[in-house]
């Protein structure tokens, strides 16, 4: 059984490097987008630094996502933890990602309005996805406090 979990931690450890070297890669190339457009007169530079804020928002989502997988499944393994360093752990990567569903929101309701209205339904969808994560997320949180407290003090009931 060590062994597999060895192979297991080594297998998420590239996962999560693999992940954060696209991350990097799709910030490198939103720069050069951005640089490009700089240099040449036939690109907008409104547009091409508007689509970098669009890849940097997803890289860093990408990051964190590696980030926890190493940390979590890497670094740490599946080890027992109580459950509030676990919910802590839950609630910093569901709102970097919550963060990066709103702000690509927020990109594309730029992009959309200024083509056209009738595109303003996929943006219009992420902010209600955003806002329903939001709730989820509180929702989740208040569940498991309160869970976690009658698991530390079962006499209060």
């Amino acid at each position: 059984m060590r062994a597999f979990d060895v192979v297991t931690r080594i297998a998420f450890g590239l996962a999560s490097a693999v992940l954060m070297i696209l991350a990097c890669a799709l910030i490198v190339y939103a720069g050069s987008g951005v640089w490009d457009s700089f240099r040449t007169a036939e690109r907008n530079i409104g547009a091409t630094a508007l689509e970098a804020v669009g890849y940097t928002v997803i890289a860093i989502a990408v990051f964190d996502v590696g980030k926890y997988l190493l940390e979590e499944e890497a670094i740490r393994g599946r080890e027992m933890r109580n459950a509030g360093e676990a919910r802590r752990s839950l609630t910093k990567f569901i709102s970097t990602i919550i963060i990066a569903v709103l702000l690509e929101a927020l990109v594309t309701v730029f992009e959309a309005g200024k083509e056209d209205p009738r595109l303003m339904v996929y943006p219009t969808m992420l902010l209600v996805s955003g806002c329903l994560l939001i709730v989820g997320l509180g929702v989740y949180q208040r569940l498991s406090i309160s869970a976690e407290t009658k698991v530390r003090d079962p006499e209060e009931e």
